[in-house]
């Protein structure tokens, strides 16, 4: 799926005329029709109103954490997440995500050696992003065989508590060029700018600091986490 700019603009300034509700999850999840002018998308709808209440996330923000997990992949270059706005709509201000089109049945579980470099990148991504609900169905292949990862409303918690199912690289050095970008996105933050700043003024000051720490903890590490007490076969 390329990203074309012109999908981008619907997404950002079109009209929401149509939202037909998921039947999956426990917050309330929308596929949305975005027309603008003679152009249409399809997108996903996540309203700040439709978020159910958990104990370990602050009500009401998992729509910023949907868009700086974009923001954070965007700063990164690491290009695996749907174009990706903060927006108002029908049910009110979310997340509005351009919609991948996928087979359903093709998930984590499916993934090939085809796809391990990207699955590394993601790997790594969830470790410095802190994500706590990585499904296999949150990761999906389109028509050109790309792999793009979804539903990152779960992220940035200021406690360590990665959940995961991508352990198929315990103990293996992370990619030079990944850590090369953590370490430049790690300069950054001493004076961050543009969308980096855009990133850290959607978070509360003690998930900033645990965020810098996290970006520290890799560059120090250099290794993909093991799981505690197990072991566990990669597959590729």
């Amino acid at each position: 799926m390329k990203v074309d700019p012109s999908i981008c603009d619907i997404i950002r300034q079109g009209d929401i005329v149509a939202c037909q509700l998921t039947p999956m999850g426990s917050n309330y999840t929308f596929l949305a029709q975005v027309q603008l002018g003679d152009r249409a998308s399809l997108a996903i709808y996540k309203p700040r109103d439709g978020e159910a209440p958990l104990w370990d996330f602050p009500s009401g923000t998992l729509y910023k954490r949907e868009y700086a997990a974009y923001l954070l992949s965007r700063v990164l270059g690491w290009d695996f997440i749907p174009f990706t706005v903060i927006r108002d709509g029908p049910h009110g201000i979310g997340t509005l995500q351009q919609f991948v089109e996928h087979d359903p049945h093709q998930n984590y579980y499916t993934l090939t050696e085809e796809h391990a470099v990207e699955l590394k990148t993601i790997a790594c991504f969830d470790l410095v992003a802190n994500s706590t609900d990585r499904k296999p169905s949150h990761l999906v292949i389109d028509a050109d065989r790309k792999l793009w990862s979804i539903d990152h409303g779960l992220t940035f918690h200021a406690d360590t508590k990665i959940r995961t199912v991508i352990w198929d690289f315990c103990g293996e050095p992370v990619p030079e060029s990944l850590l090369a970008g953590l370490d430049d996105l790690a300069r950054q933050l001493q004076a961050p700018q543009g969308r980096l700043a855009e990133l850290l003024k959607l978070l509360l000051p003690e998930e900033v600091a645990a965020f810098q720490a996290r970006i520290a903890w890799v560059l120090t590490e250099r290794v993909y986490p093991g799981m505690p007490g197990r072991y566990r076969r990669s597959r590729f």
